[in-house]
């Protein structure tokens, strides 16, 4: 090794020391010193590979014959003759043909090569695709802090016609609130720091990838039937709110009925909710006009708008797909105006990595401190299976 890189490493370890002390130092200065020192170990570093690259050629026989004195009294014959080995590294160095006479007719094919062609990898990472980010977009996102109280009424009140002189009774406005706490979201994926260092780009890509889509999922998830107590409320969690139909099959009637059960008041804004193999049993019926009650037509931008009966219809994997054996408790299906869901955020990080000390594994982190409830239920038709449980 060029003892002048010894050198500049040695006063490397000088710098780092200064910099850990208690002692003041002039930190300009140390790096300016650091940005010299790096461009002229740089250099050094690269004449010395350059002068390495240059060793590879011909030894001279001479010298061969000193390091290995038998190889001259042994004469090698065809492939593993001394001119052969000349030769091959010539075509391995600087491309030179190897000469006929050490070349035969024989044509090796792939198979008998497999072991010397390495595969070709795609820097791409071919994963099951999962249907989310439907049921995200359509519900009311805040971010309070913990304590949000939204305050409801169920009693408006009513105006009465009275006569010439007379007053109307006074009413009474009854409040009450829905009070928002916090539930913690947290995803966090491991990998040791070979794999970290050693793996395609893509395998990166792919893991950040995973933990912004199972944060989305659980979120999505959990706002469609979350449990109220370790998560957010789900819409389809108390089965006394809204209004339930029983449905033994599903025919154009069950959507007529649906549609009569929602408030007129809170038509507009009101979406369907099922899952795709649901929505395919609706594909194909028609009215008594002979009319599809389901539509499917393609948006601006190239996605797929489904209806029934002109409402719009959102797909996820959430729920239950329809069966004649489900019970009345299996919601299969629901109408509900999802901006009348409040999900709210009280802490959001996008991502963290960090290095476990003990294991030196890469770990990359997500964590969100969210709640969500439904605020109003009054369009809200559920959907369910009309056997008992």
């Amino acid at each position: 090794m060029n003892p002048r890189l010894l050198e500049i490493r040695k006063r490397k370890e000088e710098i780092r020391a200064a910099l850990n002390g208690n002692e003041k130092v002039d930190l300009k200065a140390l790096q300016e010193e650091l940005r010299s020192l790096d461009a002229e170990q740089k250099e050094l570093e690269e004449r010395e590979r350059v002068a390495q690259s240059i060793t590879l050629g011909n030894v001279p026989e001479n010298v061969q014959q000193r390091q290995n004195p038998a190889a001259a009294a042994r004469p090698a014959q065809g492939l593993d003759s001394e001119e052969y080995r000349k030769a091959f590294m010539a075509y391995a160095l600087r491309g030179t043909p190897i000469p006929a006479e050490f070349r035969s007719d024989a044509v090796a094919s792939t198979k008998d090569a497999g072991a010397l062609i390495p595969p070709t990898t795609l820097n791409r990472v071919i994963e099951k695709v999962r249907t989310y980010g439907n049921i995200l977009p359509l519900v009311t996102r805040t971010a309070y802090k913990s304590g949000l109280a939204i305050p409801t009424s169920d009693v408006k009140p009513v105006a009465t016609w009275v006569a010439e002189g007379t007053g109307s009774d006074k009413q009474k406005k009854v409040l009450g609130t829905i009070t928002f706490s916090h539930f913690k979201l947290r995803c966090a994926v491991a990998v040791t720091l070979e794999a970290e260092y050693m793996t395609l780009s893509a395998f990166e890509d792919v893991l950040v990838n995973n933990i912004a889509e199972a944060m989305a999922v659980a979120l999505e998830e959990a706002i469609i039937k979350g449990n109220g107590t370790s998560q957010p409320t789900g819409i389809i969690h108390d089965l006394s709110k809204g209004q339930t139909l029983n449905v033994a099959s599903l025919s154009l009637d069950t959507l007529v009925k649906a549609e009569a059960a929602l408030p007129q008041a809170y038509e507009a804004g009101s979406v369907w909710v099922m899952t795709k193999s649901t929505w395919m049993q609706f594909v194909g019926m028609t009215d008594s006009a002979g009319q599809p009650i389901a539509r499917v037509n393609v948006g601006i931008n190239g996605v797929p708008e489904r209806n029934l009966l002109g409402r719009d219809v959102k797909l996820c994997d959430y729920l239950t797909d329809f069966s004649s054996t489900l019970t009345k408790t299996d919601v299969f299906a629901f109408i509900y105006r999802m901006k009348d869901y409040v999900l709210n955020t009280n802490y959001n990080v996008a991502m963290k990595v960090y290095e476990d000390n003990e294991t030196d594994d890469i770990i990359r982190k997500s964590i969100m401190v969210v709640d969500g409830k439904p605020v109003d239920f009054n369009s809200l038709v559920l959907l369910t299976g009309n056997k008992t449980a």
